[in-house]
């Protein structure tokens, strides 16, 4: 949507530590009902780097805004409205890693300039079957509950609250939505390299997430941190350190596959 006179365009990227003299710059692509608020905090930590979140509509700054249900539109808006500045690198947990992935296929389908590399967590390869059944259609409570039971990354007491509640699975229905409709569209693997992070005690096994590999001509490089799907909550400095490794580190050419576990 370009510009008009009382339509400002849609504010896709926050941040919070500007850094201008930054080599490079990190974009975060959140978790389904997540938050960029959470991924620009990692800026205090990471110096060197400016840190950007990518701020969906429906949460944060864009509460009030209609909400996506489809990768494809989503990027699609993301990619035309949006302005990366380069050089830059995405990251994306879970849902966020098919968006991070999905974006840097269609800057590259544009002639845009595009992320020198990936960093990919929680997530199955985009070929892969998710493995779950679908939970968006549930109601807000039935929502909340398998959310709960799979992940166990919200506070008990929102369930206390109808009107936060309501919000929150407002968020969470939608993006789950993206993830049981997406489909993989095959094509070109990317040329540039991957780095792919998980959980030990997440229920993608190393072997699942290395599947990432055939998505991309680069190097390749998976990382296993102890912990669950939110690993990164658990360990958030072993992962920082390892995404600043790889940010700065700009002669990095990983091994064919380099799985590591921290034991912390």
């Amino acid at each position: 949507m370009p510009d008009v006179p009382g339509h400002p365009a849609p504010r896709w990227l926050v941040n919070r530590r500007k850094r201008p003299d930054a080599a490079v710059r990190l974009y975060c692509f959140a978790h389904s009902g997540g938050s960029a608020a959470e991924y620009v905090r990692w800026g205090d930590d990471v110096p060197g780097i400016e840190v950007w979140g990518v701020q969906l509509p429906g949460r944060g700054s864009r509460l009030d805004e209609p909400r996506y249900t489809r990768t494809g539109p989503l990027v699609h808006d993301l990619v035309e409205q949006a302005a990366f500045r380069a050089p830059f690198a995405f990251f994306g947990h879970s849902l966020g890693a098919l968006l991070a992935y999905e974006t840097a296929r269609a800057l590259r389908a544009h002639g845009l300039h595009g992320p020198e590399r990936l960093l990919l967590s929680a997530c199955p390869a985009p070929h892969r079957p998710r493995g779950l059944p679908p939970i968006h259609h549930l109601g807000d409570r039935e929502l909340f509950t398998a959310i709960q039971g799979q992940y166990g990354s919200l506070p008990d007491e929102v369930a206390e609250d109808p009107d936060l509640l309501a919000i929150m699975m407002a968020s969470h229905r939608c993006d789950f939505d993206m993830v049981d409709s997406y489909r993989h569209t095959p094509g070109e693997p990317l040329d540039l390299p991957l780095h792919v992070f998980g959980g030990t005690e997440d229920r993608l096994p190393a072997e699942e997430l290395a599947r990432w590999q055939g998505h991309s001509r680069g190097p390749f490089a998976l990382n296993l941190l102890p912990g669950g799907h939110f690993y990164l909550r658990e360990h958030r400095a072993a992962l920082l350190a390892l995404v600043r490794a790889a940010l700065t580190d700009r002669r990095h050419s990983g091994s064919p596959v380099d799985s590591l576990s921290h034991d912390l």
